[in-house]
């Protein structure tokens, strides 16, 4: 039987451990780290498939909070009555209907990640709009004292993005998970409203 190449320690714990995907334990570490999601949050998830992120969230709102998840991709194993699923593609979804859509969030995450071509100047790109479009996003959906983590691809902008994002938040940082593959050139910037 041939072996998964991206089967690694993450991936079979995820498994024993009923989640969705692996990336759960990136999620777990920053909101750990930086004490982000708390029992009662709205929460947004942009690129919620395959549900992982979605799913950590749940649990830690619990019965009186709320997640809602948008992707492109339902997240088919994920069901709970505190979960609202919205199909769409981010880069075209109007901010201004999200607004009238959904309640103001407390929380706005995003493990949005581009389809990559391996050519490194591209896919860094790709990732750099993707990025920019959840903290419109976030933006235009958080509360005062919100909190917002985006994932994006490090390279030459991630000085000036991180930079323009800090006019948002009080507290910025970039963290990188200990689940994030060695291989990976993905960061997570985390923005954090100090209460």
């Amino acid at each position: 039987m041939r072996q998964n190449r991206w089967e690694d320690h993450y991936t079979r714990r995820a498994k024993s451990e009923k989640w969705l995907a692996r990336s759960v334990y990136k999620l777990q570490e920053i909101d750990n780290r930086f004490n982000l999601i708390k029992r009662g949050n709205r929460l947004l998830d942009l690129g919620c498939f395959p549900g992982s992120w979605s799913q950590y969230a749940l649990n830690k709102v619990g019965h009186q909070g709320e997640v809602v998840g948008i992707d492109l991709n339902r997240p088919d194993h994920l069901s709970a009555s505190g979960f609202r699923f919205i199909q769409a593609d981010v880069l075209t979804l109007e901010t201004e209907w999200l607004v009238r859509e959904i309640s103001p969030r407390d929380v706005v995450i995003s493990d949005l990640a581009p389809s990559t071509t391996g050519i490194r100047s591209t896919d860094t790109n790709r990732s750099l709009s993707l990025a920019e479009k959840a903290v419109e996003i976030a933006c235009a959906l958080l509360k005062e004292k919100g909190h917002f983590v985006c994932k994006i691809f490090e390279g030459e902008d991630l000085k000036p993005f991180k930079s323009e994002v800090a006019r948002h938040f009080r507290q910025i940082r970039l963290f990188r998970p200990k689940a994030t593959r060695k291989r990976s050139r993905e960061v997570y910037l985390v923005g954090v409203s100090l209460d």
